[in-house]
C-alpha cells in the first residue's frame, strides 16, 4: 500500500533521521503490506519544535476559523472514508464492512463534533468581578493505540486544535499507515504549518523520546496500564499534564428482570467485535444462578455464529497472548463451552471465538484484560453480589447493565465504579465523555469533557 518514507514535519514530508524502518504486516495473512521509517529521538525533537513555533499564531487564531480548518478536515476524511476503511483493513485485518462502518465513519463523526465545539464553546466567562479565560495548554504529544487507530488520532488531535494546541502525534507502530493518510487530510484541510506533525516509530524510542521532551506540555496516550504508569511517571517528574485511557475488564450485568436472550447476544456481539480488541469491551457477563445456565447456553450458541468471521488480532504476539489466556482459564477450572485455544486458520494471527462458564471472580481471565475474542461468564446470588463482582476489578472503563426497567438499571449502575454504562444496550455516543476510574485511566476523551483536558485556565480580577 502507499507509505511516505518520510516524516510529516511543519507542513511538509521530511526524510527520516534513521535508516531504520518498520514494516506492516496485514495480520489475516501475514504479508508485508507498506513499510513507514522508524522516528528518532533526532526526528521527534524536530517535530516538537515545530509545534512550539507554530503554537503562538494558532493559538491566537479565531475559534471560528480553528472550527473551519476541522470542518474541512471532517469533509477530507469523509471524501477519503474508502480508502481509510481499506487501509485500516490492510493492517489491522478488520473486516472491510467493519472498517467501513466504525473505523472510517466513527473519526468522521468526531471531527465533526469538535467543529461544531470549537465554534461554540465558551472560551471566556464572567465570574463575579473576575474574567474566566481558557487558554490552550501547549504543545501536545499524541500517543495512540493499534486497536482503533484512526479513531483515536481523531479523539486527541481534534480537541487538541480546537482548543488552539498544536500536536505531535506517534502512533502505533501495527497501524501507522491511517496515520500517514490523516497527515495528508490534515494538509489537504488547510490547517497551518507546525500545528499537526507526525513521527512514526517504535515506543520505546520515538514514544518515550516524546513524553520526555521538555517542550511538550500534556502527554495524552491510549494504551495498556502498564506503559500508562511509565509515561505518568515520567510526564510526573516534569510536572506535565497527562490523559492516559488505558485497560478495562467491564461487566456486562443482567438483571433478572431484562430480555435475557437480548443481553446475551448483544454481549456477545460487544466482545467479538474488533476480534475483541476494544478496551471498553464487556468481557464478564453477570447473570443470575436462576438463569445461568440459560444464558450460558444462549452465548455458546451465539459465539458459534462467529466462526473464524470475525478477523484476526493484531499480531503474532497478541495471538499468543490471548491464547496463553484461554489456555490458563482452562488450567484454573473455567469450562469451555465455545473456541479455545487452537487457532481456526493455518495462516493469520486468529484467535477462536471463545466462551468460558464456570468463571468465578478471582480466576485470571476475571480480573486481567486479555484483549481478544474471550467472554466470561459469572453467577451472581443477588443483586449486592453483583455489585461486588462488578466492581472487584482495578478496572473502571465501561460496563452494561440490563434490566426489564429502566430505572432499575439507571439505579444499578450509578453504583458501579466506572466511567461509561450502557443501559439495556445504549448506542454510543460521540459527545458523552468517555474515560476510566482507577487504573483505567486519567482524564476523558469526546465531547466538551475531551476539550476541558487541552486547556488551562487564567482569572483576570476587577
Amino acid at each position: 500500500m502507499k507509505a511516505h518514507d518520510g516524516m510529516y514535519i511543519d507542513g511538509e514530508w521530511r526524510p527520516a533521521t534513521g535508516p531504520d524502518v518498520i514494516e506492516v504486516v496485514n495480520p489475516a495473512d501475514e504479508q508485508v503490506v507498506g513499510r513507514v521509517p522508524a522516528g528518532t529521538a533526532e526526528d521527534v525533537d524536530l517535530a516538537v519544535r515545530a509545534a512550539r513555533a507554530a503554537l503562538p499564531a494558532w493559538a491566537a487564531t479565531a475559534p471560528a476559523e480553528r472550527a473551519a480548518r476541522l470542518a474541512a478536515l471532517r469533509d477530507v476524511l469523509a471524501a477519503r472514508k474508502d480508502e481509510i476503511a481499506e487501509t485500516v483493513t490492510a493492517e489491522l485485518g478488520s473486516p472491510l464492512k467493519f472498517s467501513q462502518n466504525v473505523h472510517a465513519a466513527v473519526p468522521v463523526a468526531v471531527a465533526g463534533s469538535y467543529a461544531e465545539l470549537a465554534a461554540t464553546h465558551p472560551f471566556e466567562e464572567k465570574v463575579g468581578n473576575s474574567t474566566v479565560h481558557q487558554e490552550p495548554i501547549g504543545v501536545v504529544a499524541a500517543i495512540t493505540p493499534w486497536n482503533y487507530p484512526l479513531h483515536q488520532i481523531v479523539a486527541k488531535v481534534a480537541p487538541a486544535l480546537a482548543a488552539g494546541c498544536t500536536v505531535v502525534l506517534k502512533p502505533a507502530e501495527d497501524t501507522p499507515l491511517v496515520a500517514q493518510l490523516f497527515a495528508e487530510a490534515v494538509h489537504e484541510a488547510g490547517v497551518p504549518a507546525g500545528v499537526f506533525n507526525l513521527v512514526t516509530g517504535l515506543g520505546p524510542v520515538a514514544g518515550q523520546a516524546l513524553a520526555e521532551h521538555p517542550e511538550v506540555d500534556l502527554v495524552s496516550f491510549t494504551g495498556s496500564t502498564a506503559v500508562g504508569r511509565r509515561i505518568g511517571a515520567t510526564a510526573g517528574a516534569a510536572l506535565k499534564k497527562v490523559a492516559l485511557e488505558l485497560g478495562g475488564k467491564s461487566a456486562n450485568v443482567i438483571l433478572p428482570s431484562a430480555d435475557l436472550a437480548k443481553a446475551v447476544n448483544v454481549g456477545v456481539a460487544n466482545v467479538m467485535s474488533n476480534s475483541g480488541q476494544t478496551c471498553s469491551a464487556w468481557t464478564r457477563m453477570l447473570v443470575h444462578r436462576d438463569q445461568y445456565d440459560e444464558a450460558v447456553e444462549l452465548a455458546a450458541a451465539a459465539a458459534a455464529k462467529y466462526g473464524d468471521r470475525i478477523g484476526p488480532v493484531v499480531n503474532a504476539k497478541q495471538q499468543a497472548r490471548v491464547r496463553g489466556y484461554i489456555e490458563k482459564g482452562v488450567d484454573e477450572g473455567a469450562r469451555l463451552v465455545a473456541g479455545g485455544p487452537e487457532s481456526p486458520r493455518e495462516r493469520g494471527y486468529f484467535v477462536a471465538p471463545t466462551v468460558f462458564a464456570d468463571v468465578t471472580p478471582d480466576m485470571t481471565i476475571a480480573q486481567e484484560e486479555i484483549f481478544g475474542p474471550v467472554l466470561s461468564i459469572l453467577r451472581y446470588e443477588d443483586e449486592e453480589d453483583a455489585l461486588r463482582i462488578a466492581n472487584g476489578t482495578v478496572y473502571g472503563l465501561a460496563g452494561a447493565v440490563w434490566a426489564g426497567d429502566e430505572s432499575e438499571a439507571v439505579a444499578f449502575a450509578r453504583r458501579m465504579d466506572t466511567g461509561q454504562v450502557d443501559i439495556n444496550g445504549g448506542r454510543f455516543n460521540p459527545l458523552a465523555p468517555f474515560g476510566g476510574y482507577k487504573q483505567s485511566g486519567v482524564g476523558r476523551e469526546l465531547g466538551s469533557h475531551g476539550l476541558a483536558e487541552y486547556l488551562q485556565t487564567k482569572s483576570l480580577q476587577f
